[in-house]
């Protein structure tokens, strides 16, 4: 699948390795051992004169090696009546450029058993090739040749083409799927119609049917330059061959003019907003949802523990209530999601047959009243911080693939400047105490300030 976009749930849970044995297989050590070296992702990094950041890590565990590239423009740089653009123009990137023949892009690292996608967000759009070591050089070639010279091939026809395909795309992902239309109407209730993560990262049926091949060329050249990108090159390679592969690649790319960051009002929601849709599914569901800190923040860290202190496994505790103990839920999660401008905890329940989403709602009020007046136990906030140190370890495992060390290398310099941040980021959560997760509830969660979203099936139960 080329493209993938931000949905309201996604749950990271169910980890089967214990932190111990992540930890031992990350330094080498046995478990019991000297503890291991603190936290570092060794790295080069360097600016050509086109404006291109470069960052290149050293990792010979196996020979391949992960290019990959960010750039800063997702649907938060869209204007309302022209969404879609970002998400569109990632399905443009693999239609061919000057010296690439349409079909040729996947066909040329196929051959060299290589994989590649692409990803398009709020705040970014994100491509990479994970390749053997030794077809690190056609990567390169690959996505420079894309940078410089997608518009040598780009026609109406093929804009139409695509355009068409992601109609097709939000018909199946979105509108014709069980729930689908949620997190576009939950976005609507949470930020105002002028913030850009009001509107969908996959664009309107409208905006799409009017977006011009004019209005996609002057995208292109706004956005898709070396001087609002960052490249990472990560896996087993020499740094001296490396840098001098991307320099012979990418430094006659030109450089484009300057994109100046998005900075829009901090939203707030002050009353709640309550809505109910139908739609063609077998059980009726409740969202609620809030306002919450931006990605990389200490709040957020504390929410991400506090998600999953309610809903992270058997023990949880709108788990065990909803789903074990009164069996009023098919299925119950909380999420903390931080991005560049903003974040959002949702808490989504999907009701049991005959069973009452109001009552279903009062009982997860009654939990977050709990936790409200009493913090979380140190065992269960234990657990959390646990949980998500060996996430986080796993994911640093590989280099390469959506969630490896070059995606986060480039996160990281995006959203902070510095792109071993690693250590910094794991701190956050290793931080987070019982006093804080009551605190960010009691802060960010508020019964009187939140989006309360039902689905109810078409036709009644």
């Amino acid at each position: 699948m080329r493209a993938s976009f931000p949905m309201i749930a996604r749950w990271r849970r169910a980890l089967a390795l214990g932190v111990a044995g992540l930890l031992a297989a990350v330094s080498g050590a046995p478990v019991g051992a000297q503890a291991p070296a603190p936290l570092s992702v060794p790295y080069r990094m360097f600016t050509l004169e086109n404006g291109l950041t470069v960052i290149l890590h050293r990792d010979t565990s196996v020979p391949v090696v992960s290019v990959n590239v960010w750039y800063r423009v997702g649907s938060a740089n869209e204007k309302p009546g022209r969404t879609g653009f970002a998400h569109l123009f990632e399905h443009l990137m693999f239609e061919g450029s000057k010296h690439v023949k349409d079909g040729e892009f996947d066909g040329l690292l196929e051959a060299s058993g290589g994989s590649n996608n692409g990803t398009t967000d709020n705040d970014r759009t994100n491509y990479y090739e994970d390749v053997p070591s030794n077809a690190l050089e056609l990567a390169l070639f690959l996505e420079s040749d894309r940078m410089a010279y997608l518009l040598d091939t780009m026609t109406p026809e093929r804009v139409n083409g695509q355009r068409d395909v992601v109609k097709n795309e939000k018909r199946q992902q979105v509108d014709n799927q069980p729930y689908g239309k949620a997190s576009e109407e939950i976005d609507k209730l949470l930020y105002p119609p002028t913030h850009p993560y009001s509107w969908q990262v996959i664009g309107s049926m409208d905006d799409l049917s009017a977006a011009r091949y004019e209005d996609v060329v002057e995208f292109f050249k706004r956005y898709y330059a070396p001087g609002n990108a960052s490249l990472v090159v990560a896996g087993d390679i020499d740094l001296d061959k490396a840098q001098a592969l991307v320099t012979k690649w990418f430094a006659e790319v030109p450089k484009g003019a300057p994109v100046e960051p998005l900075t829009v009002p901090q939203p707030a929601l002050t009353e709640v907003k309550r809505k109910t849709i139908t739609d063609k599914v077998q059980l009726p569901r409740l969202y609620l949802a809030w306002l919450s800190p931006k990605e990389l923040t200490a709040d957020a860290a504390a929410l991400t523990v506090a998600a999953d202190v309610l809903s992270g496994g058997k023990g949880a505790r709108l788990d065990r209530r909803l789903v074990h103990d009164t069996q009023m839920v098919q299925e119950i999660g909380a999420y903390q999601g931080g991005q560049a401008l903003s974040g959002a905890f949702q808490i989504l329940a999907t009701a049991r047959p005959g069973k009452s989403l109001s009552d279903i709602q009062k009982a997860i009020d009654e939990e977050l009243d709990r936790l409200r007046t009493t913090p979380p136990t140190a065992a269960e906030v234990e657990r959390a911080v646990n949980g998500i140190e060996a996430s986080f370890y796993r994911a640093m495992e590989r280099v390469g693939s959506y969630r490896g060390k070059a995606l986060q290398l480039n996160h990281y310099y995006n959203a902070t400047g510095e792109p071993d941040y690693f250590a910094k980021d794991l701190a956050r959560y290793k931080a987070v105490t019982p006093a804080a997760v009551q605190a960010a509830i009691v802060k960010y969660l508020p019964k009187d300030k939140r989006v309360e979203f039902i689905v109810e099936p078409e036709g009644g139960r």
